[in-house]
């Protein structure tokens, strides 16, 4: 109803109950007496109508106080005024005491359907205004959840284009990579075949000293040409390494420490994961989002590896890798790096199959169980930021990859300086070694670095061509030997050398690091031990120190 809606709509200008109400009521009592008496002949024998509209109109206004003063005194203005005798407080007949009782009766009633009136419009007013405020409420709600989901959605869209871009980054570095692979291998193709033009002309050019100068004008100008293809040769090599990074100053500990939870949910429950993290670890100068991804990655592949479950070693460490290291190891630059080595004790590899390890596609999984760009990933980051990176595996053995950082030039403190172990290398060299090694070329480089260094060096390739050499009555001063060998391990050759050689000093090496071949039992702990890749001065200076002890 319009007339109910616009009563509920607008609030009362008077209060009711307060002085303005009863004032307006005497106001309304006192306009109808004055209009019943100038309308006296109109409402002859009708003392109490003329007072009906000012007891209404007080209740309404006013509520039930204001118009129950209205009908009394209405009714006393009546009596008082009209009827007759009037002008007195007396009455010609009996009827109108009667009269003067039903119009009180009649005028609280109404103002009692009047007061109702007003509580039901007070409550209906109420009602409609905490409707307001709810409806009020759920659309500030309503604006409130749009522009949550608003922000939400904006921040699903960025992560969608982050991870679209990251896909988009991870697809373009694998692309690279298998691009890479296929320029080194034209690139090593070239290098062996300039390397032979190189010696050539070199030795065309001794033998032509001071006897033909055009034909030296000629051999200078062809070792012009060749440096200009091996310049070419390092540019064909460098187009897969265009990956965008952002290299910073990284506390590799501190993201390891990071990381771990994340490596212990990826490993799941069967493999327990062990952090050896290295006291005074220097910076590295590296991407930590892309190392972050490199390590997950390394992690999935070592949980690949341990299917019925195992053992996780995650170690870090200060290494140094010299000239000759580097010379062995391709893109490999001679200095300070951060190690951050990851050992399982999975099902490892052969060689043949390590070889292959960082190859793009290359996967010893089932398939559709995985792409074979891991490692491949692992490997371009590593060369990208100035590292290396190098996997030694044996079968049933598990396996180690070591990821090598380049160290941040700059803050360098004195704890952070690497620990010299050859402070002894300088004078006389004096001893008989026995070198094993089933790498031929770690072998001879071994044997080399010694005999330079001027002791007698005796080599075998396996363990019982060793204890075949130690058996004959050689005297050797000092075994040195791998860990991981054929036929025969480190340890056991160890054994059975010291039962035929009583006081025979030895040296363990391996390309695993020390807490894997520890923990795993390969070697008791406290051996000595010498991690691959080592210098030459490590090597000498190790010797060194195991003969004087």
């Amino acid at each position: 109803m319009p007339w109910l809606d616009r009563i509920v709509a607008e609030e009362p200008r008077i209060k009711p109950g307060s002085s303005g109400a009863y004032a307006v009521a005497i106001l309304l009592v006192a306009l109808s007496l004055g209009l019943r008496l100038a309308a006296d002949d109109w409402f002859a024998g009708n003392p109490y109508l003329p007072f009906w509209p000012a007891v209404l109109f007080a209740a309404l206004i006013g509520g039930l106080g204001p118009g129950l003063i209205a009908a009394l005194l209405g009714g006393f203005c009546a009596w008082y005024a009209l009827v007759s005798p009037r002008w007195s407080f007396g009455y010609d007949a009996p009827g109108e005491v009667l009269a003067l009782a039903v119009y009180v009766a009649a005028s609280a009633v109404n103002c009692a359907v009047v007061q109702g009136f007003r509580t039901a419009v007070t409550r209906l007013r109420a009602e409609r205004a905490k409707q307001g405020e709810l409806a009020q409420s759920l659309e500030r709600q309503v604006l409130e959840r749009t522009r949550a989901l608003a922000a939400a959605n904006d921040r699903l869209r960025h992560e969608i284009d982050e991870r679209a871009k990251a896909e988009r980054q991870m697809l373009q570095a694998h692309k690279m990579e298998a691009i890479g692979q296929l320029t080194g291998g034209v690139a090593h193709d070239f290098n062996n075949l300039l390397t032979v033009i190189f010696g050539s002309l070199d030795a065309l050019r001794l033998r032509l000293v001071g006897r033909d100068a055009a034909a030296e004008r000629l051999i200078e100008s062809a070792l012009r040409s060749a440096e200009r293809a091996a310049g070419l040769t390092q540019r064909l090599l460098a187009f897969a390494r265009r990956q965008t990074l952002a290299p910073a100053s990284i506390d590799i500990n501190r993201l390891v420490l990071g990381m771990s939870e994340l490596m212990r949910h990826s490993l799941g429950a069967a493999v327990a994961l062990e952090t050896v993290l290295a006291a005074g670890l220097w910076r590295a100068l590296c991407d930590p989002h892309q190392l972050e991804m490199a390590l997950l990655n390394l992690v999935i592949n070592a949980r690949d590896a341990m299917s019925g479950g195992g053992r996780l070693t995650v170690e870090t460490a200060n290494v140094s890798l010299d000239e000759i290291y580097a010379a062995r190891h391709d893109q490999v630059t001679p200095g300070q790096y951060v190690l951050i080595a990851i050992s399982d004790t999975g099902d490892g590899m052969p060689q043949e199959v390590a070889a292959r390890a960082f190859e793009p596609f290359f996967t010893t999984k089932q398939v559709g169980q995985g792409t074979g760009l891991g490692l491949s990933m692992v490997y371009g980051f590593a060369k990208q930021s100035g590292g290396h990176v190098n996997i030694y595996s044996e079968p049933r053995r598990g396996t180690t990859v070591k990821l090598y950082l380049p160290r941040v030039a700059s803050g360098v403190d004195e704890e952070g300086r690497p620990r010299r172990v050859d402070d002894a290398v300088d004078g006389p060299a004096d001893g008989t070694i026995l070198v094993v090694e089933d790498d031929d070329d770690v072998r001879n480089y071994t044997a080399q670095v010694l005999r330079d260094r001027g002791y007698a060096v005796l080599e075998a390739s396996n363990g019982p061509a060793a204890l075949a050499v130690i058996g004959s009555g050689t005297r050797i001063d000092l075994l040195f030997t791998d860990v991981m060998m054929p036929r025969m391990n480190g340890r056991d050759l160890a054994a059975a050398a010291r039962r035929l050689s009583q006081g025979l000093k030895i040296i363990f090496t391996s390309g695993y690091s020390p807490n894997a071949l520890f923990h795993g039992g390969t070697l008791d702990p406290g051996a000595p031990l010498l991690p691959k890749p080592f210098t030459a001065d490590a090597l000498l200076g190790r010797v060194r120190k195991a003969l004087a002890g």
